[in-house]
C-alpha cells in the first residue's frame, strides 16, 4: 500500500496525510472545499515544527520530502484514480460518511481498501455504502498522531481478513502502533474510555461547577495526566465533540453542543491548530492563556 488517498483534510485528516507520507507513501489530500485544499500549506507548516520538537528522526530535508510527496485536489475521481487505500476523516455525521462512501466505492479502483477514521460510529454501519463490504474496515488514529501513535484497526463481520491485515500492516509501516480489536465496539478502546471522561467534564461546565480551567487544573494535578480535558477538546478541535454531543440523548451534552457552537465554531476559536480554544496558543503549541 503505497499510494494513500485521505478524504477530508480537516485536523486528523491532515495529520493522517502528513504522518503517512513523512514514512514515503504517495498522499493525495482531498476535500470537497476548494478553500480547505488551499490552505493545506499552512497545514504543513503547523505540522513541521512539531514533528521537529517531537521526533528525534525528524529533520528539515525529511519534512520537505513528505511534503513533496503531497499532492492536494477537490476532484473525487482524480484523488482516487490510483489509490491503494482510502482513508476517510470527514465529520462525523452518519449521512455524510455513507454518502461519502458511496461515491468512493463507484470511482476507486477494484484495487482498493478502504477505511473510515470514524470515532464512534461502527464499520458495520457504514460497509454497505460502499459496495465493497469486505474491503471496508476502520482505522482509527488519535490526535497528534506522530506523538499519539496508536492505530486501533477495526474490522466487521463481514470484512475480509487479508483487508484488516493490510490496514494493521499499513499502519504500522507509517509509524503507529496498530492495535486490532478482535469485535467492533463504538469508540474502540481509546475512545470507549475517553468520551465518558469528557461527558463529565462537559456536565461540570455546563452545570456551573467549575471553569475549564479549574478542571483541567485540577486532573492534571489529582492524576499526573499532561492534559485535562478542555486542553483535550482544544487538542481534538471543536467540530468532533459537537457533532458528538448535538446528537446526544442527555439533555447537558446537547447545551454543551450549543456552547461549542455558538461560543467557538463560530467565533472562530476552532482549538489549538488555529492557536484559539478554551485556551490561547503560542506558534509552538503552548497555553498562552485562557
Amino acid at each position: 500500500m503505497q499510494k494513500l488517498t485521505v478524504l477530508g483534510t480537516g485536523v486528523l485528516g491532515s495529520q493522517i496525510a502528513f504522518q503517512a507520507a513523512y514514512h514515503g507513501k504517495d498522499v493525495v489530500a482531498y476535500d470537497l472545499d476548494a478553500e480547505a485544499v488551499a490552505a493545506l500549506p499552512a497545514r504543513w507548516d503547523y505540522l513541521r515544527p512539531l514533528y521537529l520538537r517531537d521526533l528525534p528522526d525528524a529533520t528539515e530535508d525529511r519534512l520537505e520530502q513528505a511534503v513533496a510527496r503531497i499532492s492536494a485536489s477537490n476532484d473525487l475521481a482524480a484523488a482516487l484514480e490510483d489509490a491503494d487505500l482510502v482513508i476517510e476523516a470527514v465529520p462525523e455525521v452518519l449521512e455524510i460518511k455513507r454518502d461519502m462512501w458511496a461515491k468512493v466505492g463507484a470511482l476507486a479502483p477494484e484495487k482498493t481498501v478502504f477505511a473510515t477514521n470514524s470515532s464512534t460510529l461502527m464499520p458495520s454501519d457504514i460497509a454497505d455504502a460502499t459496495g465493497r463490504p469486505a474491503k471496508f474496515l476502520a482505522l482509527h488514529f488519535s490526535n497528534e498522531i506522530w506523538r499519539q501513535n496508536i492505530g486501533e484497526v477495526m474490522g466487521h463481520p463481514g470484512a475480509a481478513t487479508e483487508s484488516v491485515t493490510a490496514v494493521a500492516d499499513f499502519a504500522e509501516e507509517i509509524g503507529m502502533v496498530p492495535v486490532v480489536l478482535k469485535k467492533e465496539q463504538p469508540g474502540y478502546i481509546v475512545n470507549s474510555l475517553l468520551v465518558p471522561f469528557m461527558s463529565a467534564a462537559a456536565r461540570l461546565y455546563v452545570r456551573g461547577i467549575a471553569d475549564p480551567g479549574v478542571i483541567d487544573s485540577t486532573w492534571r494535578t489529582a492524576t499526573g495526566s499532561p492534559f485535562g480535558p478542555f486542553e483535550i477538546n482544544d487538542i481534538v478541535g471543536m467540530e468532533t465533540p459537537y457533532n458528538l454531543n448535538s446528537r446526544s440523548e442527555d439533555p447537558e451534552l446537547r447545551e454543551f453542543a450549543d456552547i461549542l457552537k455558538r461560543d467557538f465554531i463560530d467565533t472562530g476559536r476552532l482549538g489549538r491548530a488555529v492557536g484559539r480554544g478554551f485556551y490561547n496558543y503560542g506558534p509552538d503549541g503552548s497555553i498562552q492563556s485562557s
